[in-house]
């Protein structure tokens, strides 16, 4: 268990496998709702069996890591902290790698000057629209008056593959489960801290070369036209579609999207 001290109240856990001979380390930048969990295992072993490290880390507000309760977790200090483990850690041929807003957070980080070989996201591309706009308001109300629970068995059915749902029904649908986050708790104040996100930022700017994938079980944020009119304002794009996955690419399909990192490396070197 690794901490980085910001002060005696903050506070960011992580966990660092360094790369072999110099290769690169893939930097795996959480959704909202995830931990270091969803890279552990699979994919942290098959990106270590092709040599590569990897970092992965809790945003405050996430488990183990501190925050003071004055502070909003908002978009400019998810950032800031992405920035701050990089520059303490002396990471040097990083990849990001972001799940859902955590694709927004490592372009953010691309902005304030992170030096990265490639760039890596997970069913982030969406436009800033009043669709948008709703169903994240929305999705900050139900974790107000239901928590992470009722919002995971609300998405479920229209972000994730039948297969996942299959996986996840065992500990899903208990209303038993369905109590309302706190104003002042880290996830909840990640969630309304979410809504500072700017997603109208300027794709076309992004130099680094950038692996685009996509779950086709996303009924939620996928869009076709938008990512597609997104994606062409790129300058060296590669695209993956998971017919067989939905939003969480990484949970549904580890060994598939761990493959695909490696390849991805590769052709970076």
């Amino acid at each position: 268990m690794s901490i980085l001290k910001i002060n005696d109240q903050n506070e960011i856990y992580y966990e660092l496998t360094e790369p072999k001979d110099n290769r690169h380390t893939f930097v795996f930048v959480n959704a909202l709702t995830g931990n270091t969990n969803a890279w552990n295992g699979i994919i942290g072993d098959k990106i270590t069996e092709d040599g590569n490290g990897f970092l992965t880390y809790n945003f405050r507000g996430q488990d183990n890591s501190k925050f003071s309760e004055e502070l909003n977790l908002d978009t400019d200090l998810i950032v800031s902290d992405l920035c701050l483990l990089i520059e303490n850690l002396k990471l040097k041929n990083i990849i990001l790698v972001g799940l859902s807003i955590g694709g927004l957070y490592a372009s953010l980080a691309l902005e304030k000057g992170v030096k990265s070989n490639g760039l890596v996201l997970i069913n982030t591309l969406r436009k800033n629209n009043s669709r948008l706009k709703w169903i994240n308001e929305t999705m900050v109300n139900v974790a107000r008056y239901g928590g992470t629970s009722l919002l995971m068995d609300m998405n479920m059915p229209v972000i994730a593959s039948p297969s996942f749902l299959d996986k996840m029904k065992p500990n899903a649908l208990n209303p038993n489960n369905y109590k309302g986050l706190e104003e002042n708790s880290g996830v909840f104040k990640l969630m309304k801290g979410s809504l500072t996100a700017n997603w109208d930022i300027d794709w076309s700017k992004i130099e680094v070369p950038v692996l685009i994938m996509t779950g086709h079980h996303d009924k939620v944020f996928r869009i076709s036209d938008d990512i597609d009119q997104i994606a062409n304002s790129m300058n060296n794009v590669q695209r993956l579609e998971f017919l067989d996955s939905g939003h969480l690419i990484p949970l549904e399909n580890p060994n598939e999207f761990a493959t695909h990192l490696n390849q991805f490396a590769k052709k970076l070197t």
